[in-house]
């Protein structure tokens, strides 16, 4: 196995040679512009990825664009037909497009090395495939770096009969992440220093405040315990605020994305995540939301107040203004080094008042998977209901059973399960906070079977050498895939041996996140698996072939946190895959 296509510098630069010196929006990431209602809906796409640039707040910088824009079009399309989607490839080096989260044939999937050969520079790529679902979706690159320098768009799919969710207009609200350093400098800063970005380091004086709340002991036992572990509590993100401008629909901040409503109008705002490496705390002060789909598949509505929507994943609410006032749109990073904002309002040119950023959020000892009696020696650090998914008799057995070299950092030995917790930063918002314990599926799942057998898998890592994998093997060391038999009904354990967040993707496959609701567990593309966590899907195996699997935070993907997932025939079955 090899790694995605590389980026070189001397390709970077070749890359941007002919530039553009402006970049357009498309038409459907301008302020106050609304998706069309009514659609005469397309079957057949010409997408071409090439050469351009982007300027965000007076800078310019080259980037890779589709159709010469940064985001790409929109593509919106109809449960139950055929399409076509001719890619193009007007660059120097290879390229592809993955449908993010689109069941499809394998071979349509868009992963060089995995699913196809890429894109080669000059040649066209014929994706074709029927369109099974509907929902909010996502497309990008997934050769190299790309996806950083701007290869991604959104992707709407409506449903063949009526819509589950009832609205008077919808909003694409995506959110990415943009730096002016070439990626592979940023992957080569994260390699060289794993804290390069991380500009809230802990000070003496956190030291001595720490002491005076908790006592001398305590605190040097903290630091202590984590000086040993080579790690900092204040390793949220990699990368932050320090190089990345937070975008929403290409906007910074100061551009201000508007969108417009009319008052008592119920808004659908289809949120993606399309960064590369961020997750983002949401909210809309003065506005509560309605959360009613999840990765593409409608859920019974939850009220709350802010959300977490870690990288790749989709969610869509519904809100509904009842005055003629504007409302800010307020996605602030997971580590609260920046933000990227917008404005809900009736017209253009209003703006609302826009919150500060919250008090960096420190790791504690439930991020370690540590159990109570450990958590006794220090009180510091902590956050989260302690409780929560950790009593002892509950959990599961863990194999541990990786390769514990120099990539593999830590191993949690006592992991909870936190699907009951809101997000990193999150715990004491002081209002409604989304908790993946809260979805649930609208739908009950066709398959009712058990799981006849369990794969678990460790996520691995070693922070300080900026390495990650999978049981202890990045992904040019793994000799054999996971294997799934076509047909089958398992169950999927993801383990988090690290301390950071990692929004795990399966292509080609929904699983079943096991939150509790038995037939009505929600369907997902993505997880985030919290630090020192556990959690389990069950998954029908119905898709054939070969499939990447792999954390969505880019520069891990990059370091080795990906495998291949084989669909293939149980023994004896006598089919072929």
């Amino acid at each position: 196995m090899h790694y995605l296509p590389r980026l070189t510098r001397r390709r970077f630069i070749a890359n941007t040679l002919t530039a553009s010196a402006c970049l357009p929006l498309p038409a459907w990431a301008l302020s106050g512009s609304a998706l069309q209602q009514d659609i005469d809906y397309k079957d057949v796409f010409d997408l071409k990825i090439g050469n351009s640039s982007i300027v965000l707040d007076g800078r310019s910088a080259p980037a890779l664009a589709i159709n010469g824009t940064i985001p790409g079009p929109l593509l919106r399309l109809r449960e139950g037909r055929r399409i076509r989607l001719n890619v193009s490839n007007a660059l120097a080096e290879d390229t592809s497009i993955h449908w993010h989260g689109l069941l499809l044939p394998p071979d349509m999937d868009g992963v060089p090395g995995i699913s196809f050969a890429g894109i080669a520079p000059g040649d066209t790529y014929h994706y074709e495939f029927d369109v099974v679902q509907n929902g909010t979706y996502w497309y990008h690159s997934h050769s190299g770096l790309q996806e950083q320098l701007g290869v991604y768009g959104p992707l709407i799919i409506d449903p063949e009969h009526e819509d589950n969710v009832q609205f008077d207009r919808e909003l694409v609200v995506l959110l990415s992440d943009w730096t002016f350093e070439d990626p592979q400098t940023v992957f080569r800063n994260l390699k060289m220093q794993d804290t390069y970005y991380n500009y809230t380091q802990r000070t003496a004086s956190d030291l001595l405040r720490d002491a005076r709340q908790s006592g001398w002991p305590a605190t040097l036992a903290d630091r202590g315990m984590w000086g040993r572990m080579r790690m900092t509590a204040t390793d949220i993100a990699d990368v932050s605020g320090a190089t990345y401008s937070f975008l929403i629909n290409g906007h910074d901040p100061a551009g201000n994305w508007t969108g417009i409503y009319k008052s008592g109008e119920r808004v659908r705002l289809r949120f993606i995540n399309g960064s590369a490496m961020s997750i983002f705390n949401v909210r809309i002060p003065g506005l509560e939301m309605r959360v009613v789909q999840a990765d593409g598949v409608d859920v019974e509505p939850v009220t709350i107040d802010e959300f977490q929507i870690g990288t790749a994943e989709t969610y869509d609410v519904v809100v509904q203004p009842n005055d003629e006032r504007a409302y800010t749109l307020f996605a602030e990073s997971i580590d609260s080094s920046g933000y990227a904002r917008g404005t809900l309002a009736p017209r253009r040119g209003m703006t609302a008042e826009v919150p500060k950023l919250r008090k960096p959020p420190l790791l504690g000892m439930n991020d370690m998977g540590m159990d109570h009696a450990a958590m006794q020696h220090s009180d510091m650090s902590t956050h989260g209901p302690q409780h929560a998914g950790m009593q002892h008799a509950a959990l599961p057995s863990f194999a541990h059973n990786h390769p514990r070299g120099p990539g593999v950092a830590n191993v949690t030995e006592n992991p909870g399960n936190r699907l009951a917790e809101p997000g990193t930063g999150l715990e004491n918002a002081g209002h409604r906070v989304l908790t993946y314990g809260d979805l649930r599926s609208l739908k009950a799942g066709r398959d009712r079977r058990k799981p006849q057998r369990t794969v678990e898998v460790h996520l691995t890592g070693n922070m300080h050498r900026y390495m990650w994998s999978f049981d202890g093997r990045k992904y040019s060391e793994i000799e054999e895939p996971i294997v799934f038999y076509h047909g089958e009904r398992l169950r999927l354990v993801l383990v988090n041996d690290t301390m950071m967040n990692h929004p795990i993707h399966l292509h080609g496959m929904f699983v079943e996140l096991d939150n509790g609701n038995g037939h009505h567990n929600p369907h997902k593309h993505t997880m985030v698996v919290k630090p020192g966590a556990w959690l389990a899907a069950n998954i029908t195996a119905n898709a054939a072939g070969d499939w990447a699997f792999h954390c969505h935070l880019l520069y891990h993907m990059k370091a080795g946190m990906m495998s291949q997932v084989s669909v293939v025939p149980a023994a004896g079955s006598g089919n072929a895959a």
